[in-house]
């Protein structure tokens, strides 16, 4: 069998030299940090392998950007049924503001069911 591993002296412990390889610099929005999260927190065993198999971080760019793209679609769709128009929006402006709060805390808990949280 053969060892392709180097290591290091540390006093008498030979340690191996293990890195990770060279990972994309995209930083992670809100819902992939939001996912990370909760798989350390309640899933450990899924976010070790996905750590250690270095399927990790393109998991989490995956779910965020999936995300995002869910949440601009709903975002029109709630509004509508809420009644959030542009007409309210120039003769009520904080009516308006608040209908828009309310449509995207129901599409974040959406999709935290969905995506976050499976």
């Amino acid at each position: 069998m053969e060892n392709s591993l180097t290591y290091t002296m540390n006093g008498d412990y030979q340690i191996p030299d293990l890195k990770l390889t060279e990972q994309p610099k995209k930083p992670l929005g809100k819902y992939g940090r939001m996912r990370k999260a909760y798989l350390k927190e309640h899933r450990p065993l899924i976010y070790n392998q996905l750590l250690l198999t270095e399927k990790l971080y393109p998991h989490l760019i995956e779910i965020d950007e999936t995300a995002n793209s869910r949440l601009e679609q709903m975002m029109p769709q709630l509004a509508e049924s809420a009644g959030a128009t542009e007409e309210l929006k120039a003769c009520d402006p904080m009516r308006w503001v608040g209908l828009m709060n309310t449509c995207k805390a129901q599409a974040e808990g959406i999709l935290v069911a969905e995506l976050i949280n499976s």
